[in-house]
């Protein structure tokens, strides 16, 4: 880099956001909507920890990760929920350049924690089905612990690297981002600069975070697959297969939507379509998993249920 290119290598030091809609009618309905959805988010995974927290039978290693994943789901929506929020009061959204990149490194940290832990679930389902004997010894508390912490020191190389990556970009003008948060690629459409290092980066990034983690729930569910298969019992197929559909529906769910937005970068042009995937990946999944994991679940639906009408749990 030449003397005095770093001085002027990023003239714009704010973005402005397009939201979702450019109606103003519109903003006050959608700012009621989408604070709806936080409340209730916040709120659902709020009651999934506190139902863990209270009821000794939840005290399991897979409780342990929905815990966690609730945790993450809260931490998803507030980076971006707010913001938006804020932006829909005020009809306008200018975000300096250190916040577009902060909430770039902290969205993209949790969701890739995200990503691991989904894969942890599923390892977790294989050893309770599949190695049912050593299961607690597998699946201990240290175990627990270093499956969470490689997911979050994997997560936080990915979203260091590109935010990294990101932040060494020319953005010389224009500074109009069509999304409604700052994300990767409605950044790299407004780069003076290559971003081509950009793109590979993300396409590794894609396949550590996207491509193994779904090869490795997939291998775990084949084996689980085929071990439930061999139970001989009605009733117990049924049991052990309901055990793993709420982790299946979230990983299809999750994983569907983060596929979409990021494995087609040949798309260069942003659209209202990254917008709802971007709805779908940030509030609506979020939203929808306590749903999910207490729907079908009579024991969280029970632990609920003494959470809300402040009784004890049976010993």
């Amino acid at each position: 880099m030449e003397p005095g290119a770093w001085r002027n290598r990023t003239t714009v030091t704010e973005f402005i956001l397009l939201g979702l809609t450019e109606n103003i009618r519109l903003q006050p309905i959608l700012f009621a909507l989408f604070l709806c959805a936080y409340v209730v988010t916040v709120g659902g995974n709020l009651s999934i920890l506190a139902a863990i927290f209270v009821e000794p039978k939840l005290h399991t290693p897979m409780y342990y990760f929905l815990g966690t994943l609730s945790l993450l789901d809260i931490g998803c929506i507030t980076v971006t929920v707010p913001p938006l929020l804020a932006c829909l009061l005020a009809q306008q959204c200018r975000v300096p350049y250190a916040a577009c990149i902060s909430q770039l490194f902290f969205f993209h940290l949790l969701a890739g924690v995200d990503c691991h832990l989904l894969t942890a679930m599923a390892y977790d389902r294989y050893l309770a089905i599949c190695q049912p004997l050593t299961y607690s010894t597998c699946m201990s508390r240290e175990v627990q612990g270093a499956l969470v912490g490689i997911c979050c020191t994997i997560s936080f190389i990915n979203a260091m690297t590109h935010t990294v990556a990101v932040s060494v970009l020319d953005f010389c003008g224009p500074n109009v981002v069509n999304h409604f948060y700052c994300d990767l690629p409605p950044l790299f459409q407004l780069s003076c600069s290559s971003i081509h290092l950009n793109g590979q980066l993300l396409f590794v990034g894609a396949t550590f975070m996207g491509v193994i983690p779904m090869i490795l729930i997939s291998v775990s569910y084949a084996h689980v697959a085929a071990a439930v298969l061999r139970i001989r019992s009605a009733e117990g197929r049924k049991k052990a297969f309901s055990t793993c559909g709420s982790h299946l529906t979230v990983v299809c769910i999750f994983y569907g939507t983060g596929f979409f937005s990021y494995m087609r970068l040949g798309s260069v042009s942003a659209s209202d379509k990254d917008k709802e995937i971007g709805i779908f990946n940030t509030i609506l999944n979020p939203m929808l998993n306590p749903v999910i994991y207490s729907l079908r679940n009579p024991d969280v639906q029970g632990a609920l249920k003494r959470v809300l009408t402040g009784k004890r749990p049976l010993e």
